[in-house]
C-alpha cells in the first residue's frame, strides 16, 4: 500500500469514527430533550451516565489525527482535513455536553408541571437536530450548498431563542414564585442554541477546506 493510499485509509476510518460520535451525541440531545418533555428523571440520569462513551470517542479521533499527522506529516489540503476532522471532533463532542446539561436540569424541574407552553423549545430542538445531522452530511459529501444552508437555519435558531428568552422574562415578572423553573428553562433554551452554534461551526469548517480561507457564516 502506497503513502496515499494509507492516508486516504486513516482518513476514511477517522471520518468514520467522526460520523459515529455526531450520531451519539445528536441522539444524546434528542432523548435528553424528550426526557425534559416527558419528565422521564431516569432517561435524564441515562444521558448523563453515557456522556463517557461520547467522550472516549472524540479523545480517540484526536489521537488518531495526532498520529496521522506524525506519520505522514500532511501539507495543504491534507492538513486541512486533519485540522478540521479535530475541530469537529470538538464541536460535536460539546452537543453531547450540552445533551448532559438539559438532562441536569431535567432533573432540577423534576415532576413539576411547566408553567408555560415549551412548544416552542420543542420546535427549536427539532430543528437544531436537522441543523446537526445536515450539516455532517454536507462535511461527509464535501457539499458547500448545504453548509451554506446552515446560516440561514442558524438565523431562524437565534431568532426562536430571542422570541423564548423574551417570554421567559416577562413570565419571571407576572409568575416570579416559579423564578427557579424560569431559570431552568433559559438555560435549556440556551443550551440548544449553542448546539445550533457548534452546527454553523463545522459548515464554516468545511469551507475552510474547500476553500483554504476562513468564513464567518454568523455574521
Amino acid at each position: 500500500m502506497s503513502a496515499r493510499e494509507r492516508f486516504d485509509h486513516e482518513i476514511e476510518a477517522i471520518q468514520s469514527d467522526l460520523l459515529k460520535l455526531s450520531n451519539l451525541s445528536i441522539q444524546a440531545l434528542e432523548i435528553s430533550f424528550n426526557a425534559f418533555i416527558e419528565k422521564d428523571l431516569e432517561k435524564a440520569k441515562e444521558v448523563i451516565e453515557q456522556d463517557a462513551i461520547i467522550n472516549r470517542l472524540e479523545e480517540a479521533i484526536n489521537d488518531r489525527v495526532i498520529l496521522v499527522m506524525t506519520r505522514q506529516q500532511p501539507v495543504a489540503k491534507d492538513l486541512r482535513r486533519l485540522v478540521v476532522l479535530l475541530k469537529a471532533a470538538a464541536d460535536m463532542e460539546r452537543v453531547g455536553d450540552y445533551a448532559v446539561n438539559i438532562a441536569k436540569e431535567s432533573l432540577r424541574i423534576g415532576k413539576e408541571r411547566f408553567i408555560t407552553s415549551v412548544e416552542l423549545l420543542e420546535d427549536m430542538c427539532y430543528k437544531t437536530t436537522q441543523m446537526l445531522r445536515q450539516v455532517i452530511d454536507a462535511y461527509l459529501e464535501e457539499n458547500m450548498s448545504k453548509a451554506k444552508e446552515i446560516a440561514e437555519y442558524d438565523d431562524q435558531i437565534d431568532e426562536m431563542y430571542g422570541n423564548i428568552i423574551t417570554h421567559l422574562m416577562r413570565l419571571s415578572s407576572v409568575v416570579p414564585e416559579n423564578i427557579s423553573q424560569i431559570t431552568y428553562l433559559s438555560f435549556i433554551c440556551r443550551y440548544i442554541e449553542r448546539c445550533a452554534d457548534h452546527a454553523t461551526n463545522i459548515a464554516e469548517y468545511l469551507l475552510y477546506l474547500k476553500k483554504g480561507q476562513r468564513y464567518d457564516l454568523n455574521q
